[in-house]
């Protein structure tokens, strides 16, 4: 068989569960629809759990509306984009399905990025509105953006009493440097605070009508796969598509029964789409936490009975050797996934020897809406990122002539499925080199270089080059690298991730320094810079300095041969 009739055959599917669906039927309905049907039948069940604070999903409807309504007040219409600057908390998924069902879309923003990177995303996603943590709105104030209105809110706010002294605490100390607004500041700047929006207003919701297909639901920004970050413009439709798509490919997942324990961070596709839209849409209950504390973890997926957990793989190698692993019965849970970078097979292996369970390992992109492989519950297999899930097509092509390649042989990774974003935000070049079409199909370049075995399992041969896994975040060396060369005594930078089992890549920055400053500035002054102004996963872990750097032919710093020397070391 021809590889390109292979992979339209579809090999995978018959390694499919008998109870999971080859095709899903996505319903014609917008993410606010989605979660109201939800919430009018489960409207007693627990929603939201957050340190001990249930909310109910009536209730949770409820404030939906009122912070609907209180942005339409506020003059936020259908189009509109409204940044999400919040940690997890109930306040974020009130902002994100209260924003949504005003007719915007969200852009949701790190809350590690600082006020340059917090800049650029207001200003290219053209919000209009922000929702910040009270704590970070210094950050705002220094981005310097121009918006029409700047909500905050406290985490405290939903918080029991006995953890709110603890909660200000810890944000103090995970943000040194940043204070919240004073009452006075508040009314003098022209602030709104969210919880008194949200309680105050008993107006009605818009009515929207929406066009699931072509209005936009977010704008998640992500390193893409070429160049700097970028949003994905992904529609209703995209996010109704991932909802059927997982309930098709976890049929034991019950709408309405399940705990699904949410540490992963909220403004993160993987959490945004698995946890919070999944999990919220099929009436299950999200014990939320604000920082992925190893030992509150573990004891809420006792307390509460959990039913599912998603981690990242460097979360797996430090619980492999956690001394309270062991108390869990990991053997009651449903499921235990593994997403947003590679997982090693010795913290697989380690991981199945301590609890007796595999994780399943699965793959996905912000472009696709968060997932588009995973491995089948009955069989998945080590080392493989699994099979296409229920409605999706992927493929392995040649980079340079986009021929399909046989089978076991690396290539480029190319997917095509509902999910997939309806393109990059103001981004039309990067749209031409993302998207192709083969035979009047539409397909989407990763940029991966993956291969497919026999039977339809589909396994990493390599990342696109330039992007590194660092604790599951995405980092573009040329991103590190921009703010490398801002120093005034670096005359060149070369930026690659080291493999390293417990963080995925370690960031290493090789480095050449002004002649005159030889000597006199040091690897900590240059680490301390990029602390200063990049996120904190951004930062070179180790930093080296060179007399001179590898160049290619057209004098380009040469990554290939600085990636090389670093694993050899």
């Amino acid at each position: 068989m021809e590889p390109k009739e292979l992979y339209l055959s579809k090999p995978w599917l018959k390694f499919y569960p008998e109870d999971v669906k080859a095709e899903v039927e996505i319903p014609e309905a917008s993410v606010p629809e989605l979660l109201t049907r939800t919430a009018e039948k489960y409207k007693k069940k627990t929603a939201l759990v957050f340190y001990g604070r249930k909310i109910s999903y009536g209730e949770l409807i409820e404030m939906v509306d009122r912070c609907a309504a209180a942005l339409a007040e506020l003059g936020v219409k259908k189009g509109d984009t409204v940044a999400i600057y919040l940690l997890n908390s109930p306040q974020f998924v009130i902002s994100y399905f209260g924003a949504l069902k005003a007719g915007a879309k969200v852009t949701p923003v790190s809350p590690v990025y600082t006020s340059k990177e917090v800049r650029h995303q207001l200003e290219d996603s053209e919000a209009r509105a922000i929702i910040c943590e009270d704590m970070l709105y210094a950050n705002v104030e220094r981005a310097g953006t121009k918006l029409d209105h700047i909500i905050i809110s406290n985490l405290g706010d939903f918080l029991p009493l006995l953890k709110r002294a603890f909660a200000k605490k810890m944000l103090s100390k995970a943000y040194q440097g940043l204070k919240p607004p004073t009452a006075e500041e508040i009314k003098r700047l022209g602030l709104h605070v969210f919880k008194e929006l949200i309680s105050g207003n008993k107006g009605r919701p818009p009515a929207i009508q929406f066009d699931p297909k072509k209005d936009i639901a977010a704008l998640p920004y992500t390193g893409g796969t070429t160049g700097l970050p970028k949003a994905a413009m992904l529609t209703h439709h995209n996010m109704a598509a991932i909802y059927a798509m997982g309930k098709a490919w976890w049929p034991f997942v019950q709408e309405g029964n399940e705990t699904v324990i949410a540490f992963l961070p909220l403004f993160h596709i993987y959490g945004q789409a698995v946890l919070m839209l999944s999990g919220l849409t099929q009436g299950h209950t999200l014990v939320l936490f604000t920082t992925p504390d190893i030992e509150e973890i573990l004891d809420a997926v006792d307390r509460y009975q959990a039913s599912a957990f998603y981690g990242v793989p460097t979360l797996y190698e430090y619980l492999k050797e956690h001394e309270k692993t062991s108390r869990v019965n990991w053997k009651k849970l449903k499921i235990v996934v593994s997403g947003a970078d590679t997982l090693h097979d010795s913290t697989a292996d380690g991981w199945e020897r301590r609890t007796g369970i595999p994780i399943l390992e699965g793959f996905g992109m912000t472009e696709c809406t968060s997932i588009s492989h995973g491995n089948p519950y009955n069989r998945p297999k080590k080392g493989s990122f699994g099979v296409p899930i229920s409605g999706m097509d992927a493929a392995v092509i040649d980079m340079d002539d986009l021929s399909f390649k046989p089978v076991n042989q690396e290539g480029e990774l190319i997917l095509s499925g509902p999910n997939v974003m309806l393109g990059y935000w103001k981004r039309p070049d990067a749209n031409k080199e993302t998207f192709i079409e083969i035979d009047g199909k539409r397909w989407m370049r990763t940029g991966d270089l993956v291969r497919m075995d026999e039977e339809g399992y589909f396994h990493f041969f390599d990342r696109k080059r330039d992007l590194i896994k660092h604790k599951g975040y995405s980092v573009f060396a040329r991103h590190v690298e921009e703010v490398l060369y801002m120093h005034p005594q670096v005359k060149a930078a070369g930026v690659v991730g080291v493999p390293d089992p417990k963080v995925g890549q370690i960031i290493k920055a090789y480095v050449v320094l002004q002649s005159e400053a030889r000597g006199k500035v040091s690897e900590e002054e240059i680490i301390e810079f990029c602390k200063q102004n990049m996120a904190h996963y951004k930062v070179p872990g180790i930093v080296e300095f060179r007399g001179e750097l590898p160049k290619t032919d057209v004098g380009k710093v040469s990554r290939r041969e600085l990636r090389e020397e670093a694993e050899e070391i």
